[in-house]
């Protein structure tokens, strides 16, 4: 079986170069933001390759490569 990396409202700020909680709030609320793997009692997380896309199409400047 294939292990999912994913990554939570933390992760996702590093990825988002440092950005605080409220604005990664807004962003995975945004219409277009890949929808939740699942939600925990920890909040929500997300498999790390659909945000990194998201992140090369939309804030390419922050985009690993």
């Amino acid at each position: 079986m294939d292990r999912v990396e994913l990554v939570g409202a933390a992760e996702i700020r590093l990825m988002l170069g440092g950005v605080s909680r409220q604005r990664v709030s807004v962003v995975t609320s945004s219409k277009g933001f890949p929808d939740p793997y699942a939600t925990l009692i920890m909040g929500k997380v997300w498999v790390k390759g659909d945000v990194e896309a998201w992140i090369a199409a939309h804030r390419p400047e922050l985009a690993k490569g």
